[in-house]
């Protein structure tokens, strides 16, 4: 298929694009775990879908090697942090490799590029005026006699009390603050309490003017819109901005780039690691000849796009695109947040231990691409949580992978190979239901450059199903037990085969290793998205088929968790010295045990699905969103729902939820309320603050029973 008209993000032109795409730079202090891979595996299909195109794409990243995490870490191994970075390097790199992460140039923020264009974007924002030095006081160390990142320094967040809380954001309630505004703080380094000492820093001035201007001008071209209101809500009203300036410096000892005319000052880590992202290109830039500054000075037309965490936000959408604009360089097309990775409902934290390595999944045997399927059935381009659970995991890669899309191939293969030399029927190749097939791919393609991932396996999915449906009827393996049917057996087996090859087409840039096997056996070229329209032909046989994908065991999924059962289990475990943890129901403000119920009390209780497809806010409430459902009748629904504090109206538009089909209509002050959708919260959301609509599997459609 040929280019799509507009970028979906942006409306860059149509034609042949030049793309630079980046993913957030791991840190060099520990080893990529599952967490970190939903990022680099939704980039790198990204990445691929346009390179599928024929696009001039480049998707680079490095480790992120400077701060006093890496420092601390290389004096107690008694190596030097080089050392440590290097090693740490490879270990990366390893595991990118492993799991299909197709950088084109996978680099350090320790290099000379690095830097030389550090201390460039330094020296023009000082030139600019946006640097000021001041003095300040710091969480400092008296026992280690060191100042303290944020990270180092723990304690109750000031805002909401959640205790053992890093000294820059709670995870709590999301408050940002400083180290020094911890309650009952401590040093992680040596458990001294810290005290106040000052200090001369460098500061880029946030909240000149000219970046708020600048700011709320960049903020309209975001694509998501939960990170558009997220950077509103930061930047504040018009002329009543909340931007607080940016410290962009820390004291000796500090492992990093010396700010150039400041002894014993550090350019601090968030400054130099993005700008490592171009450090990375200019590196690729001069291995391939490529212009560097034509790509990224003000006035390109390429385009830029940043895949990072939501919790990095702040970072990506603030600090970053200033920095270039005030420094001479373009500014990201987009950047786009996802969230964070659960395990059966549990958040992970490489901090807190509670991860599964990508290591851990290359010794144990699984196969990495049923990873990057699983992912990318799940994501989508909101910044939604997304949950890995391992019987869901094996279920949908034995039921989609092999099930489905294998089992064609598989069924077929052989007799082609066998009865016809391999050769396929030329006039099978325009037969209805391969005209079908490639009738959806732009639409798969379409979706993957979306980032909604979910919806374009699903398509290729429900493509498969068809397939299957004709394989059954048409029964080749019967077909092959009378010779008279041969010239049906060999349609049956041709439009098969051709279309696991546009199915292969679909799912290549999920599957990649898998899709080069596919191509071996087929004999054809590497699978662009126009291929879609060049179909096998007798000329060129197919090679016998080998098999391609094994199905998920019970044994190494468990082999998986074994190898991580501390980490995995190190949430459970009290800390040392801590008391024993008393039941749920024993907690304090937790609800006391509801009466049981008999299933005949729940029969009574109508649950629906329901496809929320328009709402608004209520005017004159502080609390309601007026919901307009699809419940699958013939009209819709409306709902008053008390939901306002945590969604914006356009969050929910489009989702699924459910509902309450059988509650008793109510009349209230703004109209009549039709049902309940349902919602989880904290049993004291004063403390606990949250609300979640609750969410049905995407395969789910309005008027569904839940029973």
């Amino acid at each position: 298929m040929s280019a799509p008209a507009t970028d979906p993000s942006r409306g860059v032109p149509s034609g042949r694009r030049q793309i630079l795409v980046t993913s957030a730079l791991p840190y060099a202090n520990g080893q990529i775990h599952l967490g970190h891979l939903v990022e680099y595996i939704q980039t790198d299909i990204w990445a691929r879908t346009l390179r599928m195109h024929g696009h001039e794409v480049y998707y680079v990243g490095a480790d992120d090697t400077h701060g006093t995490p890496v420092m601390l870490r290389a004096e107690k191994e008694g190596i030097t942090p080089k050392a440590l970075i290097e090693r740490v390097w490879q270990e990366h790199k390893r595991d990118f490799d492993h799991f299909g992460i197709s950088f084109d140039n996978y680099y350090t923020t320790d290099s000379d590029e690095n830097r030389v264009l550090a201390e460039s974007v330094y020296g023009a924002l000082k030139d600019a005026g946006l640097i000021d030095a001041r003095e300040i006081e710091q969480a400092y160390d008296p026992v280690r006699e060191m100042f303290l990142p944020d990270r180092f320094v723990k304690g109750e967040c000031p805002k909401c009390g959640a205790k053992d809380q890093y000294g820059d954001s709670c995870e709590v309630c999301g408050a940002a603050y400083q180290p020094i505004d911890l309650v009952n703080p401590y040093s992680v380094v040596s458990g001294a309490t810290p005290v106040r000492k000052a200090s001369t820093h460098y500061f880029f001035r946030l909240s000149d003017p000219r970046c708020e201007r600048f700011l709320r001008e960049w903020v309209g071209g975001l694509a998501q819109p939960e990170a558009a209101n997220k950077m509103r809500e930061w930047l504040g009203d018009d002329g009543d901005a909340k931007l607080a300036d940016w410290d962009i410096s820390r004291d000796a000892p500090y492992f990093g780039f010396e700010i150039p005319g400041a002894p014993g000052k550090y350019f601090y880590v968030w400054l130099d690691a993005p700008v490592g992202y171009y450090a990375s290109f200019k590196h690729l830039a001069a291995q391939r000849g490529i212009d560097f500054d034509a790509w990224v000075r003000k006035g390109s037309s390429a385009e830029q796009y940043h895949f990072i965490g939501k919790d990095i936000l702040y970072f990506h959408t603030l600090f970053w695109p200033a920095m270039l604009e005030f420094s001479g360089y373009r500014t990201p097309t987009n950047v786009f947040a996802h969230g964070f990775l659960t395990v059966d409902g549990a958040k992970m934290s490489k901090s807190r231990g509670t991860f599964i390595t990508a290591q851990s999944m290359i010794e144990t045997g699984l196969n990495p691409e049923w990873l990057r399927y699983y992912f990318a059935a799940r994501l989508n381009s909101t910044m939604e949580d997304l949950d890995l659970n391992f019987d869901d995991f094996q279920a949908r890669v034995n039921s989609d992978l092999i099930g489905k899309y294998i089992n064609i191939a598989s069924r077929t293969a052989g007799f082609l190979f066998k009865r016809f030399d391999g050769r396929v029927q030329d006039s099978a190749m325009n037969h209805p239901l391969l005209v079908s097939l490639r009738a959806g791919i732009p639409q798969i393609a379409a979706f993957y450059e979306a980032r909604e991932y979910n919806r374009a396996l699903r398509l290729t999915m429900e493509l498969a199903d068809l397939v299957n449906v004709y394989i059954d009827h048409a029964k080749p393996w019967d077909q092959a037990k009378d010779a008279a049917n041969a010239v049906a057996l060999h349609e049956t087996c041709s439009v098969s085969l051709e279309a696991f090859r546009l199915l292969t087409l679909a799912l290549k840039p999920v599957l990649p290793a898998l899709a080069k096997a596919v191509e071996g056996f087929l004999g054809i070229a590497p699978l662009q998205w126009a291929d879609v329209s060049v179909p096998l032909n007798s000329a060129q046989p197919v090679n016998a088929y080998k098999h391609l994908m094994t199905r998920v065991e019970q044994k190494q999924i468990d082999a998986l968790l074994a190898a991580n059962r501390e980490s995995l289990q190190s949430t459970a475990a009290p800390a040392a010295g801590a008391a024993p943890a008393k039941p749920a129901s024993a907690a304090p403000g937790a609800p006391a045990t509801p009466d049981t119920i008999s299933i005949d009390d729940f029969a009574k209780v109508d649950l629906r699905i329901a496809k929320i497809v328009a709402c608004r806010a209520v005017e004159g409430s502080d609390k309601l969103l007026q919901l307009t459902l699809d419940v699958g009748e013939e009209k819709t629904r409306n709902v008053f729902s008390g939901i306002k504090s945590a969604y914006q109206p356009e969050q929910l538009v489009g989702k699924l939820t459910v509902m309450v089909a059988n509650l008793a209509p109510r009349k209230m002050k703004f109209g009549l309320s039709e049902g309940m959708v349902l919602a989880a919260s904290a049993a004291d959301e004063k403390t606990e603050p949250g609300l979640y609509v609750l969410e049905p599997d995407s395969g789910a459609t309005p008027g569904m029973r839940v029973k």
